[in-house]
């Protein structure tokens, strides 16, 4: 149900907006990330209105979360990457459309490395 896309390489300091289709547009969305050897992290979330939002401490400043409900499309805007920001990072949606800890749907994900 989630097609998460626009992941690649880039050196530090640079930028990538991932994109992640969803099958609704009442979801809430979220992204996430997983480097080896460390957990999943939640980097950003966003409610099904777009109205509110929610960025780790890591990431602030740096990324951008935002929809577009008429594409079903959520993206993930990451500027002045760092190499400690690579990972896999898998968009997940929420049925209930506000932020919240547990997620419903899972994408499969896509690569970011940052390199120094």
């Amino acid at each position: 149900q989630l097609q998460a896309s626009g992941g690649g390489l880039v050196q530090a300091g640079g930028s990538l907006r991932l994109s992640c289709a969803a099958t609704s547009s009442t979801y809430a969305m979220g992204w996430f990330r997983q480097a080896p050897g460390k957990e999943r992290e939640l980097v950003a979330a966003i409610n099904w209105l777009g109205t509110s939002r929610y960025y780790a401490d890591s990431v602030k400043g740096r990324f951008t979360i935002s929809r577009d409900n008429i594409k079903s499309t959520v993206y993930l805007q990451m500027n002045s990457l760092k190499p400690e920001d690579t990972a896999v990072y898998l968009c997940a949606a929420r049925r209930s459309g506000q932020l919240g800890e547990e997620y419903d749907y899972w994408g499969q994900g896509t690569q970011v490395t940052v390199s120094s």
